[in-house]
């Protein structure tokens, strides 16, 4: 055991394990993994970084006397939080100019459902930092706490401020319901030299350091003369990143995306990075068989949110037949159950990156291949 970092720990619900040595967590993690998807321990590569300030997003709450988060085992509740060791220090900073502007606030109360403040989302990208506050939209006092963030935003050191409207009943930080009310609404990624956009309501990444070593590796797994004849299916592509920073190696690629935001920031993306063999699919992977592709000379990268993949997609994958899938999990439970419906390919690779030191929560790579 060591000593935990986070004057917060074991109060806080976030990081569960910072009283286990970082070696010892990596360990635990890969085996977990191996466990999940019945593979040999020493066949799994581990892959980490910064084992502390490496988040470059922080979901935060209005308490009393500013901001903070969910306490643990009652996430109905919040403690007020001055520091948090795993984010990044530029949102630390952040964290202090809240309670020192925020700390009397008419706060969202969780248990009874009412208040105006409910959060802040807080992002940074290399210098840049947004902060987006999240409004209750039924409160009556919209108008005073649009007033008081307007006031804020002239004196404060984020480079964007939005202001986000979520009903009462939604326990949610993001909505089409905003407004910018300095700078601008997107940040900007950069990974293997491909500028990449994106929308502070969307998804992206929460450590930048290890979602470019997951990038390198992908990028090499597709680096194949043999695939020049083949197609690329980014399948939930999100802004684009993994199809846009492969498609040199392909014939063309097919960007698959239900998200309506994340599609229109892929196409800025594809026409920032002059990628001229890419096609757009705005469509749910679960309706894959809608979309023309040339079976037998495809090959697959599959990133789907933590409930894995709808049968019907994985269906539709197997009367395909790829030559070769690259499935990017972020459960590694769910991955192992969904690995067993590929009955006609065989694991190659398998790799593990520790996106979420601390945690319990792990991010996975396994390269399927044809039989």
């Amino acid at each position: 055991m060591v000593e935990p970092l986070c004057e917060y720990f074991g109060i806080c619900g976030g990081c569960s394990s910072q009283h286990i040595p970082y070696e010892t967590q990596l360990l635990n993690k890969k085996k977990q993994l191996a466990q999940a998807i019945n593979v040999d321990l020493n066949s799994i590569e581990v892959f980490s970084d910064k084992e502390y300030f490496y988040r470059n997003r922080m979901d935060l709450l209005f308490t009393f006397g500013g901001v903070g988060c969910r306490r643990k085992d009652d996430s109905k509740s919040c403690i007020k939080i001055n520091k948090c060791v795993i984010i990044d220090e530029k949102i630390n900073s952040l964290i202090q100019e809240l309670n020192k502007n925020f700390k009397d606030v008419d706060f969202f109360n969780l248990k009874k459902n009412s208040g105006t403040f409910r959060g802040a989302v807080v992002r940074t990208s290399g210098n840049i930092t947004s902060i987006s506050f999240v409004l209750n939209e039924d409160s009556t006092k919209l108008s005073d706490a649009v007033e008081k963030i307007k006031e804020y935003a002239k004196i404060n050191t984020a480079e964007n401020i939005i202001i986000t409207y979520v009903s009462k009943d939604i326990d949610e930080s993001i909505s089409n319901e905003f407004f910018v009310v300095k700078g601008t609404d997107v940040l900007v990624e950069t990974y293997l030299g491909h500028e990449f956009i994106y929308s502070v309501q969307g998804f992206f990444q929460n450590n930048t350091a290890m979602a470019s070593k997951m990038h390198q590796y992908v990028n090499k797994l597709c680096d194949d003369e043999g695939n020049k004849k083949l197609s690329l299916l980014d399948l939930y592509a999100g802004v684009g990143t993994f199809g846009i920073n492969n498609c040199e190696f392909f014939k063309n690629l097919f960007i698959v995306e239900a998200d309506t935001n994340c599609i229109n920031s892929a196409k800025i993306n594809i026409e920032k990075n002059k990628i001229s063999n890419a096609k757009i699919v705005e469509l749910d992977a679960m309706q894959l068989k809608k979309i023309n592709l040339p079976e037998k000379d495809l090959f697959i990268i599959t990133d789907p949110p933590r409930c894995g993949m709808h049968m019907k997609t994985i269906e539709e994958i197997n009367k395909l037949e790829p030559k070769k899938i690259i499935y990017i999990s972020c459960n590694i439970t769910q991955l192992g159950k969904e690995l067993t419906k590929f009955k006609k390919y065989k694991l190659k690779n398998t790799a593990m990156f520790d996106l979420f030191p601390h945690t319990n929560h792990v991010e996975a790579i396994v390269e399927l291949v044809l039989k």
